[in-house]
This record gives C-alpha cells, sequence and structure tokens, in this order.
C-alpha cells in the first residue's frame, strides 16, 4: 500500500545524504516522500531529484547568546505551525527526523498530530535535536554499536541500522579493492565533507612532498578544497610537481572513491558511512570542534579495526602524514588488508533496514515487531 512519508533533516551533507537513501529507497517501494528542511537542504545538488520539498523556519539555540533563545522560540514555533498545515494535505504516516535544528519544528507538528516518529543518529554521539526529542519518538534509529548521549531508558525502541550511503557508493562493495603494482599510479582521495577543510589544504600537499622521491612520483591525487584554498592549494602541489585535481565539490564523487587506493578526509557520518561501504583504508583527521567531539567518536570503529589510521588536529603535521602514509601505502598487501577491515565494520543493509523501521512505525500492533538493537547487531556480526 502507498504511503506518504515526510524526512526531516539539517542542511549539511551529514544529514542530507542518509535521508536522501532513504527517499529513494521508499520511492522504490512504491510510497511518495516530502522533504523538510532549510534553505540550504532544498538546494542540496543531485540528492532530491523528484521530491517535493518545503523549506521551514527553524531558531537555532546557541548556548553562549541566551539573548536570542527568544527569538529562536518564536521562528521553531512558526515552523511548527507551517508543518502542521502541511500534514493536513499531505497526510503523512510518519515523520523520520535525520538530527539539526530544522527537523525540530516538524517533529513537533508530528507530536501535536498524533503522527507516527522516528529519528535516525547518523553519528555516534546522539545529537542535540535527536536528544531533545528522545522521550517522545516511538523509534530511534542508530549508526552505530555503542552511541553516547542515548539514555539506557530508550533502548527499549533503539534499533542499529547503520548509516544509509547513495547507491552509487553501496555499489562498490561488490567491486575488488583497486589493483595496486608496486609502481604503479597511486591514487590519494582528499575531503573534508561538503563544505572542504583547511587544515587538509594547508597540509596534506607539503605532507605528500615529504614521501620518498619513488612513492611521490607514483602520487595522482583529488582534493576537494574550500573555494578559498584552491588557488594555494593549486600552487603547492604545482611546487611540489605532484599531478593533482583540486575543486570544491565533487558531483562524481562515488567514482573517485572507486578508483582511491587512499582516503584522508575528516571523520563526519557520511564519510565513515561510505569508507565501510566501500572498503577504503583512510587518515582521518576528525574535527576538533564537532558538537560532542563526535567525529573522533565516529572514527573510533573503523580506526580499532584496522582500515583507518586516526591522526588528531593537534598532532597533523606534514611530517606525521608522511609518516603514515608510508605506513600504509609502500605495502600493497598492506593497503588491502586495511581495506578489507574498513569494509568488515560497513553496514550494507542500512538503507533497507531504516525503511523497514520506517513502513512498520503506523503498522497494526499486530504485526510481528521490528528486531531490538541485539539482534540487529547479531545480524551484522
Amino acid at each position: 500500500m502507498s504511503k506518504h512519508y515526510v524526512l526531516a533533516a539539517g542542511g549539511t551533507g551529514g544529514h542530507m545524504v542518509p535521508a536522501a537513501a532513504l527517499a529513494e529507497e521508499l520511492m522504490k517501494r512504491g510510497h511518495r516522500v516530502a522533504l523538510v528542511s532549510d534553505a540550504r537542504g532544498v538546494r542540496f545538488p543531485g540528492l532530491f531529484d523528484g521530491v517535493q520539498t518545503h523549506v521551514l523556519p527553524a531558531g537555532r539555540f546557541q548556548l553562549k547568546k541566551p539573548q536570542g533563545w527568544m527569538s529562536a522560540v518564536r521562528e521553531m514555533m512558526r515552523g511548527r505551525a507551517m508543518a502542521r498545515e502541511l500534514y493536513k494535505t499531505f497526510r503523512p504516516a510518519a515523520v523520520i527526523g535525520f538530527g539539526g535544528y530544522p527537523a525540530f519544528p516538524a517533529l513537533l507538528a508530528a507530536f501535536a498530530e498524533k503522527i507516527p516518529t522516528a529519528v535516525h543518529e547518523q553519528n555516534a554521539v546522539l545529537g542535540r535535536v535527536n536528544r531533545t526529542v528522545a522521550r517522545r519518538v516511538d523509534a530511534i534509529a542508530t549508526s552505530y554499536a555503542e552511541t553516547a548521549r542515548l539514555a539506557e531508558r530508550y533502548l527499549g525502541k533503539t534499533h542499529l541500522v547503520g548509516n544509509p550511503v547513495r547507491e552509487a557508493v553501496l555499489a562498490l562493495r561488490a567491486k575488488p579493492f583497486p589493483l595496486l603494482e608496486e609502481d604503479g599510479i597511486f591514487r590519494v582521495l582528499v575531503t573534508g565533507g561538503s563544505q572542504g577543510a583547511s587544515i587538509l589544504s594547508r597540509v596534506v600537499p607539503d605532507g605528500l612532498a615529504m614521501l620518498p622521491v619513488s612513492f611521490r612520483a607514483r602520487l595522482q591525487v583529488t582534493h576537494q578544497a574550500r573555494i578559498e584554498d584552491m588557488d594555494a592549494v593549486r600552487a603547492q602541489y604545482a611546487e611540489h610537481q605532484i599531478p593533482a585535481e583540486v575543486a570544491t565539490y565533487l558531483p562524481d564523487l562515488p567514482e573517485r572513491l572507486a578508483w582511491a587506493h587512499l582516503v584522508i578526509a575528516r571523520a563526519g557520518a557520511s564519510t565513515i558511512a561510505e569508507l565501510t561501504a566501500a572498503g577504503r583504508p583512510a587518515i582521518l583527521v576528525p574535527l576538533p570542534g564537532a558538537t560532542d567531539d563526535h567525529q573522533t567518536a565516529n572514527a573510533r570503529e573503523i580506526t580499532q579495526a584496522g582500515g583507518a589510521r586516526t591522526i588528531p588536529q593537534d598532532r597533523f603535521t606534514a611530517i606525521e602524514l608522511a609518516k603514515q602514509m608510508q605506513k600504509l601505502g609502500l605495502d600493497p598487501a598492506a593497503l588491502e588488508n586495511a581495506a578489507g577491515r574498513a569494509r568488515s565494520v560497513g553496514q550494507p543493509t542500512a538503507v533497507s533496514d531504516l525503511a523497514d523501521l520506517v513502513e512498520s512505525l503506523d503498522a497494526p500492533r499486530i504485526m510481528l515487531p521490528v528486531p531490538s538493537p541485539q539482534r540487529k547487531q547479531e545480524a551484522f556480526a
């Protein structure tokens, strides 16, 4: 039976990518989907084609600026009223939040209209909005077996599903790790997420330049950088005579990931999900200012499995990068082993498991319950 679902997500890639993957899966199952986000989210390139989108006002509560809280509350309530109007015409079977302040008014409206709800947490730490609504939602979907800031009293409605990735990335799981000959081209993908990362732009070119000449001569780099860093990054690679393509946005990221032998990246939720889905070894530099230090938590599982090396930003220097690059890159067998270890912690059924959970939200109580977190963990073991 075709149903309607509303997906509510903040406008960053970490929220939007899994929401887009779920939207695609639900539409394949014959359902209709609407997206609620902010102005950034509805303009996100290439993710929500064919999905009706709605921008709702959502005030942002900044802990260090309490003087703005009243204004934020007014915006949130205005967004809630607009969402309730949307639900009267769209009539969703459930509303699913993916975190970020734009998801909050959509969930508040669902509570008021007694519409079933769920939230999906992409990170290894439960985010602020998801923590705020955790008591009232019907289900909490997590991406990691251990999720910090998730109260024990909510474990009965918590389901481990993983973090959905785009189908093009998931398809890489069935392909072998790209062959690396001892004297062949070594392809490096550098990405700081949807907005790039200035620290990677400052350190990576100089770090690669410190590699042994025989290794450096084999490098081929694709580097995603902020627009304000692009000229400097290009100049650094040219100075070091390292072939590099520098861009602010990589619309063909799955293809880039397919040929990469090594990824140097932040540790955002979508990045980790894609690395583990595709099976690509990485050097990770968690964003130190991330809320609740969630990027360090995100990197822990793949690092402990042996699929990545994590370098805290205060120790991320050209010398340290060159050292870790040599440990990973000079031995093709070790690199391929690291790729397999990254792949071992991937959760390839994340989007179908999340869609199953969503479809069950308004199901009659006589139906079988969604598997418990423990059974889900056993299934992925």
